[in-house]
């Protein structure tokens, strides 16, 4: 009963293989019909859907038109879609775009990149660029190789020669070298330079010595607190150190003795100090090129970066030539003030009790000042200056 049924199973499969080969093959032309004379093959017609070329074999090219590099950025546009080159040479140049922002409150918004400008110690190029490329290769390395010069010449220094001590010994009696108002006006601006010292150096060089240690999470909250001491810390250093300049100004005139006191170099080498008044020679150099001439600007550079100043444009070149003028003389403030701070602590005996209590030794005053300890010998000037004297202290008439 299976093998009819197998039989009919392969017959009708043979039979629609051959249908479907007789469907397959074209019809015989009519015979009465003529043949078509010979002609050039007819063109492909194109199919359906996206047609693909090779982008580098689109003619004409865009960079053909003579002026292609004269276009702008909409003409651009049509011929090289989403090639902004002409906007963006442009913006390099520093041609000012549109800003909805006010002129008054953002004065240079339409300006992404500052034109070029040449800075001392920068190549020929933008602006902030040549800024970067003076602090980066200027102000950190020769700056901060300063300030380890002169503490690796006081610590020679101290090593080799020690303190400076007292050749004889002390009296007991005091002598008053620094009125309370005196020492008020000081220790204000000394603790607000070490504020702005210590921020200002982490700020700068912190990167180099903390951040490896600290990482970079508790690197960053330390400069911003840092730098917010430094900006409120600014203005008391200003306000004080116009108050020591005028405190002491009339004992820092130059007079007999400076030359000498100069030329022999204050006697540090020989171990014999040389006569001086209230203030030697350094310590007047100190007073005129440090806290003076560089306390200017230092102030004045650091009030335009705070933007206190009325009435100043504030755009990006003026605070960029701000920053390296504060930077140089920053620098150069303290490493003057690093000598001075030396001498008035470890460096000689009895420096700091005149700061901290306001009274020194007869002999100290002897010593390192002679020509001062003579007029108050003389009567010249008072031994004691304020209303009181401390209770435990013996005071010279």
């Amino acid at each position: 009963m299976q093998r009819p049924s197998r039989i009919l199973a392969a017959l009708f499969f043979v039979a629609s293989g051959w249908s479907a080969a007789v469907l397959a093959q074209p019809a015989a032309a009519p015979a009465t019909t003529p043949a078509p004379a010979a002609t050039a093959p007819a063109a492909a017609a194109p199919s359906g859907g996206i047609q693909s070329a090779n982008i580098f074999e689109v003619k004409p090219e865009a960079s053909a038109d003579p002026k292609y590099a004269e276009q702008t950025n909409g003409e651009r546009a049509r011929v090289q879609p989403g090639n902004n080159a002409p906007m963006w040479r442009q913006v390099g140049t520093g041609v000012t775009g549109y800003s909805s922002l006010p002129k008054s409150e953002a004065p240079e918004a339409g300006n992404l990149i500052q034109p070029f400008v040449q800075y001392p110690g920068s190549r020929l190029t933008n602006a902030g660029e040549a800024w970067r490329q003076v602090r980066d290769n200027w102000l950190i390395p020769y700056g901060g190789s300063l300030l380890l010069i002169v503490i690796g010449a006081i610590a020679l220094f101290y090593l080799g020669k020690g303190r400076i001590n007292l050749h004889g010994a002390e009296t007991g009696r005091k002598i008053e070298r620094f009125t309370p108002f005196e020492r008020s006006a000081h220790w204000s601006n000394a603790i607000a330079f070490s504020i702005l010292a210590i921020s200002g150096i982490v700020m700068a060089f912190g990167k180099f010595f903390l951040l490896p240690i600290m990482g970079a999470t508790l690197f960053g909250w330390l400069t911003y607190v840092l730098k917010t001491m430094h900006n409120f810390a600014g203005p008391l250093f200003a306000v004080s150190l116009v108050i020591v300049f005028f405190t002491f100004v009339r004992d820092n005139l130059p007079s007999r003795g400076d030359i000498g006191w100069l030329l022999k170099g204050g006697g540090l080498l020989s171990g014999k100090e040389v006569p001086s008044h209230r203030f030697n020679a350094g310590e007047k150099l100190l007073f005129w090129g440090g806290v003076f001439l560089l306390g200017l600007i230092v102030v004045g550079s650091g009030l335009v970066l705070d933007k206190l100043v009325p009435g100043l444009l504030y755009v990006r070149d003026t605070m960029q030539v701000a920053h390296m003028v504060h930077a140089v003389a920053t620098v150069l403030m303290m490493a003057l003030f690093i000598g001075h701070i030396y001498l008035g602590t470890i460096g000689m005996q009895g420096a700091y009790d005149g700061m901290k209590t306001g009274y020194v030794d007869e002999t100290w005053a002897k010593e390192h000042h002679e020509y001062w300890y003579d007029d108050v010998k003389a009567g010249k000037i008072p031994a004691q200056r304020s209303e009181s004297a401390p209770p435990s202290q013996t005071v010279q008439a």
